[in-house]
C-alpha cells in the first residue's frame, strides 16, 4: 500500500520584521500614505495608492533587488498587518495594485506628489537648511520604450531616450533625475525627471525659476548650491534676482587660466592643512559677485597623478601622428607647411621645432631614368625634429589643484569665504544620494517595466525610499548627539553617526512569532536594538512589541 504525503499547514509561523519595522514606522511618521491618499483617492480600491506606494518604498529599502512583479513574492515572509495595514495580505500587493498606482502618481504628477510630502516631511522633522543642493544623473534602460502616455495640460513630453551618460553607458536608452537636497539631513526636497538627452543648463535655470520661491517658503533656504552646469549667463542672470547661489566656474570661462597663472600659492590665505584662498570681485552676466580661488594640496595630488597618466597617453599618440605626418607626400611646398602647421594646432606638447622639405621626383615609367630627363612629377615629404613643450606642460601642471567657487553672496560677513567652500563640499550629499538610487541591491530590476509612464512614478517612489533613509539616519543621529549616546559601528568603536545602511544591518533577523495565526511573540529583540529604539521614541517601540495595533489615523483610511 502506497503512502501519500499530505501537507499538514504547521502550528508554528514566523515572520521577518527585520529593519523593515524601521522604514514602515518612518513612513507613518512622514504620513506618506495620507498625503498621497488625500491627493489622490483611490476610488474604493482595497489597496489605496498610499498604502501600495509605501509598500514599494519598504520593498526598496528591503535591498532584496527584486522586480515589481514579484511583490507578493517578497511580502509573503513580512508582517504585512504590522508594516502596511492589518486588513492586507501579500498577494494584494500585486503588480496589478501597484502598476495602477504607479499610473494614478504619474497623471497627478510625479513631482508635485513629491514635493508635497517633502514639504511635508521637513515640517515634522523640524528641518531649516539655509542651503539645498542641485544636482543630476541618469538612469539607463534595458529595452525599448515608447511615449504610451500622452501628456496631460501643461505636463512637459519628456522621453526615455539616449543621451550623454554618466553611467558611461550611451549605448542605453536612459532618463534623467534631477534632485535638490536640503543640507541639513540630507533629504530631497524636490525631484524632475526629465529627458534622456536633456540639457542640465537648460534644466537648472527651469528648475530654479519654478521652484525656488516654494522651496523657499517650505525649508527657508537661502542659497542653491549646484556645479559648474549652474553658471552660464543666462541662468545667473535668471535665477540672481530670486536666490543667492554657490556655483563652481568653468574652466571654459574667458580669463580663467590666465587667473590661475598669476596665483602664487604662498600668497593665498590658509583655511587649513589642505586649503587655501584669495578673493576676487567682478562683473559676470551683468551679475556682480565674488569669486573665490582655491588651492587644495590634496586635489593637486590627486590631478597630477591624472595627468602624468594622461600626458603619457597623448604624447604617444602625437609620436604617432608625428610619424604619420612624416610618411605623407606634398604636392608642393606650401602644403607640406601648412600640414606643419596644422599638427602643431593640435599637438601643442610635441610641437615641430625644425624641418626640411624632402624633394622626390617620379618619372612616367618603371626603372632608372634616361640622361637629362625630366620627371613627370615632383612631391615633397618632410624631414622633422620635435620636442617636448615643457613650458607647456609646466604651465598646466601649475593650474592643477586650483578650482574657482562663485557667488552673488556680496556680504562677506554673512557667507565668508570658507563658508562658501564648506557649502559648496556639501554636493557631496545629493551625489552620495544618487549613490545609493544607482546601487545594484536597490529595486535595479524594477526598470525593466515596459510603460514608460511608470517608470517616470517609480523613480519618484525611488526618490521616496531616499527620503526615508535620509529621514532615519537623521533622527537617530539627532537623538545620539541630544542624549549623548553612542552606537556601535562595524569595528565595534562607540559612534554617533553611523549610517542608516548600518543601523539596518543590526536589526537583520528579527521575526514575529505567529502561533496558530495569532501574533505571540517577536523574536531576537535585544538590548542593543532597544536602545535604538528608545532613541527614535514610542511608536517604534510599539511596531517591535509583542502584540501590535497600528494607530487609528493610519489604520482606517478613506479609500473612497
Amino acid at each position: 500500500m502506497e503512502s501519500t504525503f499530505c501537507p499538514v499547514e504547521p502550528e508554528y509561523t514566523s515572520k521577518n520584521l527585520d529593519h523593515l519595522g524601521l522604514v514602515a514606522q518612518m513612513c507613518r511618521e512622514l504620513e506618506i500614505a495620507e498625503r498621497i491618499n488625500r491627493s489622490i483617492p483611490s476610488g474604493g480600491k482595497k489597496v489605496s495608492n498610499g498604502d501600495a506606494v509605501v509598500a514599494m518604498i519598504i520593498n526598496g529599502l528591503g535591498f532584496t533587488s527584486q522586480p515589481m512583479y514579484l511583490s507578493p513574492s517578497f511580502f509573503s515572509d513580512k508582517p504585512v498587518d504590522r508594516l502596511i495595514h492589518p486588513e492586507l495580505s501579500a498577494s494584494d500587493l500585486n503588480a496589478s495594485s501597484l502598476g495602477r498606482t504607479l499610473d494614478n502618481l504619474f497623471d497627478y504628477g510625479p513631482s508635485e506628489i513629491f514635493s508635497t510630502i517633502s514639504h511635508h516631511a521637513v515640517s515634522i522633522l523640524g528641518l531649516s537648511s539655509k542651503t539645498a543642493h542641485l544636482d543630476s544623473s541618469s538612469f539607463h534602460f534595458h529595452g525599448a520604450y515608447e511615449n504610451q502616455s500622452p501628456p496631460l495640460a501643461g505636463q512637459e513630453i519628456i522621453t526615455i531616450t539616449r543621451g550623454y551618460s554618466r553611467d558611461h553607458r550611451p549605448d542605453l536608452n536612459q532618463l534623467i533625475l534631477n534632485m535638490i537636497v536640503e543640507n541639513k539631513a540630507s533629504l530631497p526636497v524636490f525631484m524632475e525627471s526629465a529627458s534622456g538627452n536633456s540639457s542640465d543648463k537648460e534644466d537648472f535655470r527651469r528648475i530654479i525659476l519654478r521652484h525656488i520661491e516654494n522651496l523657499q517658503n517650505a525649508t527657508g533656504i537661502e542659497y542653491v548650491i549646484a556645479d559648474s552646469a549652474l553658471y552660464v549667463e543666462e541662468t545667473i542672470q535668471t535665477i540672481a534676482p530670486h536666490t543667492f547661489f554657490i556655483t563652481r566656474v568653468p574652466e571654459t570661462i574667458k580669463g580663467i587660466k590666465f587667473i590661475y597663472h598669476c596665483m602664487e600659492i604662498d600668497e593665498m590665505i590658509c583655511i587649513d592643512e589642505d586649503y587655501s584662498y584669495i578673493e576676487l570681485g567682478g562683473i559676470y552676466g551683468s551679475i556682480a559677485q565674488r569669486w573665490i580661488v582655491i588651492y587644495s594640496k590634496q586635489a593637486q595630488k590627486r590631478a597630477l597623478k591624472t595627468f602624468k597618466k594622461q600626458l603619457k597617453k597623448k604624447i604617444e599618440k602625437q609620436l604617432q601622428a608625428l610619424k604619420k605626418l612624416q610618411g605623407q607626400s606634398f604636392a608642393c611646398q606650401e602644403d607640406a607647411k601648412k600640414a606643419i602647421d596644422e599638427f602643431d594646432k593640435k599637438n601643442h606638447y610635441l610641437p615641430i621645432t625644425s624641418f626640411e622639405f624632402i624633394e622626390q621626383t617620379h618619372y612616367a615609367h618603371k626603372g632608372r631614368p634616361k640622361l637629362n630627363e625630366k620627371p613627370s612629377k615632383i612631391t615633397y615629404s618632410l624631414q622633422m625634429t620635435a620636442c617636448s613643450a615643457f613650458d607647456t606642460i609646466q604651465e598646466e601642471q601649475k593650474r592643477l589643484g586650483f578650482f574657482i567657487l562663485a557667488t552673488n553672496q556680496l556680504d562677506t560677513e554673512a557667507l565668508c569665504a570658507q563658508e562658501v567652500l564648506d557649502e559648496y563640499k556639501g554636493q557631496s550629499k545629493v551625489e552620495r544620494g544618487f549613490k545609493f538610487l544607482k546601487s545594484s541591491e536597490f529595486l535595479a530590476d524594477s526598470f525593466y517595466l515596459k510603460i514608460n509612464a511608470r517608470i517616470h512614478a517609480l523613480l519618484m517612489v525611488m526618490t521616496l525610499c531616499l527620503m526615508v533613509y535620509s529621514a532615519i539616519q537623521y533622527r537617530i543621529r539627532q537623538a545620539l548627539q541630544k542624549q549623548e549616546a553612542f552606537v556601535e559601528n562595524q569595528l565595534g568603536k562607540p559612534v554617533q553617526n553611523p549610517t542608516t545602511r548600518w543601523i539596518f544591518h543590526i536589526f537583520r533577523a528579527i521575526h514575529v512569532l505567529y502561533v496558530a495565526h495569532q501574533e505571540n511573540a517577536v523574536l531576537n529583540l535585544k538590548e542593543k536594538h532597544i536602545r535604538i529604539l528608545n532613541l527614535l521614541g514610542e511608536p517604534y517601540k510599539d511596531i517591535y512589541q509583542k502584540h501590535y495595533s497600528p494607530p487609528p489615523t493610519y489604520r482606517h483610511h478613506l479609500w473612497g
